[in-house]
């Protein structure tokens, strides 16, 4: 028999990282921002926005379709959410925590990263405090290019190389579940750190910068496979935001 939880002791609220549709809901509404927000930041986009580079350089989308198009994925998300529901629960009351949480390790992740760099590796991260071309843009774009990054770059190299690439290693490759994970996260590591030197918008190459982005792309890998998506997203987000905005 179930005991029921004693009259006014509220229940623990725990994010579960593994709840897909936490991830989704938390996540969806910085999609939406960026996405109607590159409206107003072209022709600059995030690096790692694959889709929508492709849509609108290559196919030259008009701006009726790419709405269009923004509607669609939205749908799509809508019948995800329903779909998941049926399995998993979503609990309104994790956003805050997760937003707390997420900003707890956006504002400590980069000191860490730099007492590892100068103090275990003796390596300078030759760092000027922004982020390259995108920290001489406008507040606006700095802020789209931000969110846009916490969603594509998560999405991409965590959510997409990172499990997919640790998914095959353990089934595919045989490979014990931990080997499969660490190979994974350091693979998408360096794939995550190597695409912020792509032109025309990266950054010229430099040990000391490249090194920086590996460590911050384990700290994020780290955090997506412990504590879900979602926070993985935020944490990126709100680093980015810090960084080319309030520093």
């Amino acid at each position: 028999m179930t005991r029921a939880p004693a009259p006014g002791k509220a229940k623990r609220i725990k994010h579960d990282p593994r709840n897909l549709l936490t991830s989704l809901v938390l996540v969806f509404p910085l999609f939406l921002i960026y996405q109607v927000g590159v409206l107003f930041t072209l022709p600059v986009l995030n690096g790692a926005d694959f889709l929508t580079v492709f849509l609108f350089r290559n196919l030259g989308l008009s701006t009726g379709s790419y709405l269009a198009y923004t509607f669609a994925v939205a749908t799509a998300f809508a019948i995800a959410v329903v779909v998941l529901r049926h399995k998993q629960k979503f609990d309104p009351r994790l956003i805050v925590p997760v937003f707390i949480e997420s900003a707890i390790y956006a504002l400590t992740m980069g000191s860490l990263i730099l007492f590892v760099m100068t103090r275990g590796l003796g390596i300078s991260p030759r760092l000027d405090g922004g982020g390259g071309f995108i920290a001489q843009q406008g507040f606006g774009t700095r802020v789209v290019m931000s969110l846009g990054a916490g969603v594509y770059e998560e999405t991409v190299f965590r959510l997409g190389i990172m499990a997919g690439l640790a998914a095959l290693l353990e089934r595919l490759a045989g490979l014990k579940r931990w080997i499969a994970a660490t190979l994974a996260l350091l693979l998408s590591a360096v794939l995550f750190s190597a695409m912020h030197h792509i032109p025309p918008y990266g950054d010229p190459l430099h040990v000391g910068v490249f090194l920086f982005r590996v460590l911050a792309g384990i700290c994020f890998g780290l955090l997506f496979w412990y504590r879900g998506f979602a926070i993985a997203v935020y944490t990126h987000a709100l680093y980015d935001l810090y960084v080319l905005i309030v520093r």
